[in-house]
């Protein structure tokens, strides 16, 4: 167990029923008041986010995940198939564990797989991710501001804002906590 004035940012603990992960901590003591602990958290089944004011004293069942590095290999209906690099076992993962995971998706793409107690929780993604612009429109010639920005379509069907320079074809990073553009890569 674990107290409430223990946890930390990224800190995967069961709470009521459901496993959540801790998206931020902060520890109240307004003046002469007793203390109280804010917490936003993220289910890891649903994806869906919250927040909860707790008492410092209040104690939570800390989760163990297990991690495993895993090859995506293809995308069957609503099944996600991996590939486990060492075992070459194929699990199959239901869209609604990979989630917005699937936007940043490619064929051949590693990520770690999360486990707890023998199932699938979520996908780890790296901070980011080099994507092709799979459909853009041409930039506006003479329209050379910095911040002038233009919808384009990623090769995984994901649509960002880029600036205005970017063209079908290039290479882009894609930051996968924000999916917003980054920089644009050179081959």
């Amino acid at each position: 167990m674990i107290k409430a004035t223990e946890l930390r940012v990224g800190k995967v603990i069961i709470l009521d029923g459901k496993l959540v992960r801790i998206t931020n901590f902060e520890h109240i003591t307004p003046g002469n008041w007793r203390g109280i602990v804010q917490i936003k958290f993220k289910d890891l089944m649903t994806g869906i986010g919250s927040q909860r004011r707790i008492n410092p004293d209040d104690k939570f069942e800390e989760a163990y995940l297990d991690t495993k590095p895993m090859q995506f290999l293809y995308k069957q209906g609503d099944v996600f198939v991996f590939m486990d690099n060492e075992t070459y076992e194929q699990p199959e993962i239901p869209a609604d564990i990979v989630g917005e995971a699937a936007n940043y998706l490619r064929e051949n793409d590693e990520v770690k797989i999360c486990f707890h107690e023998g199932k699938v929780v979520s996908l780890e993604l790296p901070a980011s991710v080099v994507l092709t612009i799979a459909q853009a429109e041409p930039g506006i010639r003479g329209n050379s501001v910095s911040n002038v920005f233009k919808p384009a379509t990623l090769e995984t069907g994901l649509q960002i804002k880029v600036p205005n320079h970017i063209n079908q074809g290039d290479k882009v990073k894609v930051d996968t906590r924000t999916g917003e553009f980054m920089e644009r890569v050179n081959d």
